[in-house]
This record gives structure tokens, C-alpha cells and sequence, in this order.
């Protein structure tokens, strides 16, 4: 079975339990388009480059280069964690964005009585806003290294990324608040299920 670090594992998922929840409690006590509306803030030239280049950090995309190191790393051990976390993550948001609540508008769409920052050069999207699937992928990323890194350092840097992708959603106005609370929700379920899933084929080998 893979020597992961439940230690710092349980803190992170803590940490981010705690943070999803003052973005929640924040969200319902200024309103939905309110406390979007108090982060989305033109911060300049520098803080529009950077949070576009941060956003990216929360792509789908950077699955591949993560699956590569683990397997020159690690092998195949992990294959089933990382399998199950992209899977699992990929499969609620997408389920919530075009199922549950299908069509949740965004926040240009939703909101029109009130300027609202976007940055030049970023397409915004108008609908499926909930949940924010760049800060599920950022979260997940967060919590996967929280389980892999012996160190605590982790804790606190990695949080600080995840956090930043997500405020990096709403400076972008891709994103509500609520949504980046719900995208934290979605990393903390995918991953937690699938160490379950992890463990239990672990167990399986060893019998």
C-alpha cells in the first residue's frame, strides 16, 4: 500500500473544508452577486496579466504533465489514485454544470445593473458556472500533494495556490464565490473517495 501522509492529508482537508466554508457563509450573507461583485475589483495592467496566468494553473490540462511525474516517480502504484481523482472530479462538476443546474448563469450574464472587471484578451464564458472546475482541479492537485509531500510546508504554499486560482475565477468573472466553494466541495469528495479506492485495490494485492 502506498506511504502516504495522512497526517498532513487530514489537515489540508481541514484547511480546505474551513475555507469553503467562510466562502459559503460570505456568499449567503452579502448575496450570490454581491460578493462577487465585492471581489471582482480592477486591481491594473499587472494583477489582469497575473491572474490570467494563474488561472491557468487550475487547467484540466496540467493532469498530463502530473500523471507523467508520478509514473516515473512512483510507477503504476498511484495509477488508480490519479485515475479516480481526475475522473471522479471531471465527472461531478460536469454532472453539476450540465445536469443538476444546468444553464447557472455566470456572472456577466446574471449580473447587468453593475460594471463588472473583465480582463482583455479572456473569453467569459455565460453559463454552467457552478461549480468552478479549475478551482476542483486546483484543490485536488493541493490535497493529492498534501497526501504525497512527508514536509508541512505543503500545507500552507499549496493553499495559498489553490486559494489564488480560485479568486483568480472570480477576478476573470468566470466565477462566482459560491462556485469556487463548490469546486473546494468537489476536490475534497473526489480525492477522499479515491483513496478509498486506492486503499481498498492496495488491500486486494496484499491478501
Amino acid at each position: 500500500m502506498q506511504n502516504f501522509n495522512y497526517k498532513n492529508f487530514r489537515i489540508g482537508l481541514l484547511l480546505s473544508m474551513f475555507c469553503a466554508l467562510v466562502i459559503f457563509i460570505f456568499s449567503y450573507s452579502y448575496g450570490k452577486n454581491n460578493s462577487f461583485l465585492l471581489l471582482n475589483t480592477d486591481l491594473g495592467i499587472f494583477a489582469d496579466s497575473f491572474f490570467s496566468f494563474f488561472s491557468y494553473l487550475g487547467d484540466g490540462l496540467l493532469w498530463i504533465p502530473l500523471l507523467i511525474y508520478f509514473i516515473y516517480k512512483e510507477g503504476k502504484k498511484m495509477l488508480p489514485f490519479l485515475i479516480s481523482c481526475f475522473a471522479l472530479s471531471t465527472a461531478i462538476t460536469q454532472a453539476c454544470k450540465y445536469l443538476i443546474v444546468p444553464d447557472e448563469l455566470r456572472p456577466t450574464a446574471a449580473i447587468t445593473t453593475h460594471f463588472i472587471h473583465t480582463v482583455k484578451g479572456v473569453t467569459v464564458h455565460l453559463t454552467a458556472s457552478f461549480p468552478s472546475g479549475h478551482t476542483a482541479t486546483a484543490f485536488v492537485f493541493y490535497l493529492i500533494f498534501c497526501l504525497v509531500f512527508k514536509n508541512q510546508w505543503w500545507l500552507f504554499v499549496g493553499l495559498i495556490y489553490g486559494l489564488m486560482v480560485a479568486y483568480s475565477r472570480i477576478y476573470l468573472a468566470q466565477h462566482f464565490p459560491f462556485d469556487v466553494a463548490g469546486g473546494i466541495v468537489v476536490a475534497m469528495v473526489s480525492v477522499v473517495f479515491s483513496l478509498i479506492i486506492q486503499n481498498q485495490i492496495g488491500k486486494r494485492k496484499t491478501q
